[in-house]
C-alpha cells in the first residue's frame, strides 16, 4: 500500500498565537547532511539511521506544520518521525526549549496518562514522549512520537539539549539556525 502524506491545514483565520519559550540562546547549529527517505511518512513512522555519525551536539526540530520531529547529532539528522501535537485548545507552544527533566515510566499528574520515555520541555507540563501516532489524534500541548522512537531518542539526549519548536520552518542542508 503507497504511503500518503501527512495533511496539513492552515490555521484557521483569528486563532490565538502559540507563547513562546522562555530559554534565549544566540548559539547556531548548521545542519551538515539530512536522511534520505523513499517516500513520505504518514502517522506511526518514522526512520532512525545513526551508524557512522560521529558524536557530538545533539539538537531536536519540531516543525509543527509538517507534523515532523527530527534529531540531529553533530550537525547530521539521525531521526525523523510524524508526530502528535497540541490540540487547539492546548497548543503546542513554539520557541527554544532545554530539555530540563528525563523519565522512562512518566504518568502526567494532569491527566493521568501514562507518557514513557518523557523529556519535558516546560514548567507547565510541556514534553516529548512516546504516543500511539495515528491520524485525527492530538495532545494537551506536548510532542508525541511513536514510543518505539521516543526510546532511540531518550537514549541518546542528554538534560539541557535543545528543542526547536516551529510551525513552517524547516531546517535545510547547510543551514545555519539561531536557537532561539
Amino acid at each position: 500500500m503507497p504511503m500518503a502524506p501527512v495533511q496539513t491545514a492552515p490555521a484557521p483565520a483569528g486563532e490565538t498565537k502559540r507563547p513562546a519559550a522562555p530559554m534565549q540562546s544566540a548559539r547556531g547549529y548548521e545542519v551538515k547532511g539530512v536522511l534520505q527517505l523513499d517516500g513520505p511518512l504518514k502517522h506511526g513512522d518514522y526512520v532512525w539511521k545513526d551508524d557512522g555519525v560521529p558524536p557530538g551536539e545533539l539538537l531536536i526540530t519540531v516543525d509543527l506544520t509538517a507534523q515532523t520531529l527530527s534529531v540531529f547529532r553533530a550537525g547530521y539528522e539521525i531521526g525523523v518521525a510524524v508526530i502528535l501535537y497540541g490540540a487547539d485548545n492546548k497548543q503546542s507552544p513554539l520557541g527554544t526549549f532545554p530539555i530540563t527533566q528525563k523519565n522512562k515510566d512518566h504518568v502526567s499528574n494532569l491527566y493521568d496518562a501514562p507518557m514513557p520515555y518523557m523529556m519535558r520541555l516546560t514548567n507547565d507540563g510541556v514534553a516529548i514522549h512516546g504516543a500511539d501516532v495515528k491520524w485525527g489524534s492530538a495532545t494537551h500541548g506536548c510532542i508525541g512520537v511513536p514510543t518505539e522512537f521516543a526510546a532511540l531518542l531518550f537514549a541518546q539526549a542528554k538534560l539541557g539539549d535543545r528543542v526547536i519548536i516551529t510551525d513552517g520552518q524547516m531546517m535545510q542542508l547547510g543551514d545555519g539556525v539561531p536557537a532561539a
